[in-house]
């Protein structure tokens, strides 16, 4: 039997957007837009977990230290 593959909404809106052939330019100016976009979310995000005292330097030094493979 051959296996679906079932996209979410956002890919499904990706994928039509993106339908015609881009250059890589297009590709590398859409995949900076995106690492922009998301590393911003992150640094707020951390940013908020230093500011209410989840995040500090001892939990960033032990994160460090641990093999974050293991974690999956």
């Amino acid at each position: 039997m051959e296996a679906t593959t079932t996209f979410n909404n956002t890919q499904m809106h990706l994928l039509q957007m993106f339908s015609v052939n881009r250059s890589k330019r297009a590709l590398d100016e859409l995949y900076d837009v995106l690492y922009r976009h998301y590393a911003s979310r992150m640094s707020e995000k951390l940013d908020s977990l230093w500011d209410s005292g989840i995040l500090d330097q001892q939990r960033l030094d032990e994160i460090n230290t641990m093999d974050l493979h293991q974690l999956s």
